[in-house]
């Protein structure tokens, strides 16, 4: 009888790296749609329903504006330390007419760094106009512990729906985060703080 070939236990534990970094590869790559526009409407601001304000922790949330947004994930970047990050684990930046079009989006360098979201042009043909007032930084505060976890495993590229309200957010020490109630705003304070009643990723 021949013998049963031997299995080498090193070349096993060389593959479990390789196979995890593959998975999170995966789970991680950008989603490509191809050009055209695939979240053509700005977002909707209306009067909040609920203007009370109520607590979360430390913090009392106060709602400035119901806010409802279909658009593209351009970047997202999760934060873990400091008070802020307790509050909001994750920015996106999110994108919508031409925006959320992959042929301009192209034409970009995108990226997010210390609650700042930052653009710059490849392709001088893009207008900056149309990227101030089609793409937004946006501090996004999850309301449950579900939708955190959607919130930081978003993919560049996604296209997600998203429900809930503009806010101010104190906490004791005079700590205050105020969200913008434009989105033609630019610069320091022009980031929407926005708590997260309903996300899905269509």
């Amino acid at each position: 009888m021949g013998s049963s070939p031997r299995i080498d236990l090193r070349h096993l534990l060389w593959l479990v790296p390789c196979v995890v970094g593959a998975c999170v590869w995966c789970a991680q790559r950008p989603i490509t749609h191809g050009p055209g526009q695939i979240a053509p409407s700005a977002p909707v601001q209306e009067p909040a329903d609920d203007p009370m304000s109520f607590g979360h922790g430390e913090f009392t949330v106060k709602p400035l504006a119901g806010f409802q947004v279909t658009a593209r994930v351009l970047s997202r970047r999760n934060y873990s330390l400091g008070r802020d990050a307790k509050l909001c684990p994750v920015d996106l930046a999110l994108g919508w007419g031409p925006m959320s079009d992959e042929k301009v989006l192209g034409r970009l360098s995108i990226s997010q760094f210390d609650r700042c979201y930052m653009w710059s042009f490849r392709d001088l043909s893009v207008r900056r106009v149309e990227v101030e007032r089609n793409s937004a930084n946006m501090h996004m505060i999850p309301s449950t512990s579900d939708i955190k976890r959607r919130l930081r495993t978003l993919r560049k590229g996604s296209l997600i729906q998203c429900r809930g309200y503009l806010v101010e957010v104190t906490a004791p020490g005079g700590w205050q985060w105020r969200s913008s109630l434009s989105r033609n705003d630019t610069g320091q304070g022009a980031c929407e703080v926005v708590w997260v009643k309903e996300l899905k990723v269509l």
